[in-house]
């Protein structure tokens, strides 16, 4: 009777030894996941801190928009098709419209499209928006629905990374 209950101690206890390795392995698997993810956090704001866009002007011919765009930070922007475009304009029956207007390659434009014209000077990496450089961004709205003759419309470029440029302009 007495071998009996050494044998359950011993079960009992490696038992109790099992669990907590489990529970130990699972907290520093969960403690190296919950720090590899703020480490990327913190890359991505600090790409984020490096770049900066700033729009240096905006003309419309009430369809067609042309923003200058400098990148005055020091971080390159390559990919366009991630580059979101929103543009708040008062239409000509007054009424207020928020278009988000993706990125199209090609430059004959579509409706709530827009596309980069040039980017002067384009030296170094041809194609890419580098530090220093200035981009035209040709926006085309939908022509049915054009820009009304206002002074409260809106657009706003964001990076790819979240960086981002504002500015109202008249229609």
């Amino acid at each position: 009777m007495g071998f009996g209950s050494i044998i359950a101690a011993m079960i009992s206890v490696a038992t109790i030894l099992m669990a907590s390795y489990v529970c130990s392995k699972g907290g520093f698997y969960m403690t190296d996941v919950l720090a590899g993810s703020v480490i990327e956090m913190q890359e991505n704001k600090n790409e984020m801190v490096k770049t900066e866009i700033e729009i240096k002007g905006v003309s419309t011919d009430r369809v067609d928009i042309l923003v200058s765009l400098q990148n005055t930070g020091s971080t390159k922007i390559g990919d366009f098709t991630y580059m979101d475009v929103i543009v708040t304009y008062q239409n000509e029956s007054g009424n207020m419209k928020t278009v988000w207007v993706p990125y199209q390659e090609s430059e004959i434009l579509s409706r709530n499209r827009w596309t980069k014209a040039n980017i002067v000077p384009d030296l170094i990496n041809p194609g890419v928006f580098d530090p220093g450089e200035k981009m035209e961004v040709h926006i085309r709205l939908d022509s049915s629905d054009p820009i009304g003759n206002s002074s409260v419309n809106w657009l706003m470029i964001t990076v790819p990374n979240g960086a981002k440029a504002s500015r109202y302009f008249s229609g």
